[in-house]
């Protein structure tokens, strides 16, 4: 997760501020559930409106949270499927809170309503992030139900009204990207104070021109906006949250905007991004799915490190015998190709080592999913990356 606004306004800050402490454990994206009540068309869980089997019992998960806690976990995204449609929820969360972790909620909005709201607000959750994919007819279109935008912003208010810290996430894809404006005016309009882009974590796009390439430029425009909107609140001294998601070559990208932007503030900026690191999988993100498997990240469902049916997410996570998680955890990943090039792989950490898995089977390949040109990462010509042994 790549925290934009935590960085840019640190800039204005008078003197340069401490670095945040070291992560006690790694964030866990926990899915507790598999059912949902929509089919989107980018889920990752492929989820579906029915009961899996396998998944954890109450005192399962229970004794999960145990083992987290004492293994310093400091946070728990609860996540599905849709998470209200498990019938433990309130239950699970509740003592989730009581143990002391940070506990979010990701859901799709459209079950929170005025029969579970009071129990939404009186489980305290820290952050309720809610899902929009775009403007009414987008949305229900990527949602696949007639009705989803009204049934999710309902839920947005409802939470609001309900003094709970609510967020929008966006899934950037070439198809919303032109509405991120009118969603930002209704992220305002609705009083919400937190924006998450998630970008859409796939490979497919690793050979081609990344200067031309569509999708590419629609994320640099649409980063290009969140960047100039923080920076627009540093100065005016507003408190809203953007962060993105799924593509660790932002921090690289939003260096290169600070030189154009703000180039007083470059240095600092990059020692603040060369702190972050990067792409966090394996170390400091890690991922439980609803059958108990844990995974490098959310996104590496095909990958599966153990399950805590069977031994315990301390000993799991720990385990650098499993060679992948052996790479993720060195100081410097063994990545190849034109990552293995790039002058900003110290703030970027070598970006997704699922897209790369996904194209070529190999983790450690160039991630495809860079938007940065050559010359932006410092390789020159094709002609040079060719000698550097990147892929072509």
């Amino acid at each position: 997760m790549f925290r934009i606004s935590r960085y840019l306004h640190a800039l204005e800050q008078p003197a340069p501020t401490a670095p945040p402490p070291k992560p006690t454990g790694p964030v866990v994206i926990w899915n507790l559930v598999r059912r949902c009540n929509l089919t989107c068309r980018h889920c990752y869980a492929t989820s579906a409106n029915k009961d899996f089997p396998g998944e954890l019992s109450t005192e399962q998960a229970i004794d999960v949270m145990h083992d987290l806690k004492a293994y310093g976990v400091p946070a728990l995204i609860l996540s599905g499927g849709e998470p209200l449609m498990r019938p433990d929820i309130f239950e699970l969360s509740r003592q989730a809170k009581a143990m002391g972790f940070f506990v979010a909620l990701s859901s799709n909005g459209t079950l929170i309503g005025p029969d579970n709201i009071g129990q939404i607000a009186a489980t305290g959750y820290d952050y309720v992030g809610i899902s929009l994919d775009g403007l009414r007819e987008t949305h229900d279109r990527f949602r696949r139900r007639i009705g989803a935008f009204d049934e999710a912003l309902n839920g947005i208010r409802l939470c609001r009204e309900a003094g709970l810290k609510v967020g929008l996430r966006l899934t950037l894809t070439q198809e919303n990207a032109p509405e991120l404006p009118a969603l930002l005016r209704l992220m305002d309009a609705e009083g919400v104070t937190r924006f998450y882009l998630s970008h859409l974590n796939y490979a497919g796009r690793g050979y081609k021109n990344r200067a031309q390439d569509a999708h590419h430029r629609l994320t640099r425009e649409a980063l290009e906006l969140l960047f100039d909107l923080c920076w627009d609140d540093a100065l005016a001294g507003r408190r809203r949250e953007f962060v993105t998601g799924n593509n660790d070559a932002d921090g690289a990208f939003m260096l290169q905007w600070a030189e154009r932007a703000i180039p007083q503030h470059r240095p600092r900026l990059r020692q603040m991004l060369e702190r972050w690191g990067g792409n966090a999988s394996g170390v400091n993100i890690a991922n439980i799915d609803n059958e108990g498997r844990v995974h490098p990240d959310t996104m590496w469902w095909d990958y599966t490190l153990g399950n805590v049916k069977d031994r315990p997410f301390s000993a799991i996570w720990e385990d650098t015998a499993d060679p992948l998680m052996a790479g993720l955890k060195k100081a410097r990943r063994p990545v190849e190709g034109r990552c293995a090039q790039c002058r900003h792989l110290p703030l970027c950490g070598g970006n997704s080592r699922t897209r790369a898995w996904r194209l070529t089977g190999n983790p450690w390949a160039e991630d495809p999913g860079c938007y940065l040109t050559d010359e932006e990462i410092g390789l020159g010509s094709g002609a040079d990356r060719a000698v550097a042994g990147g892929a072509a």
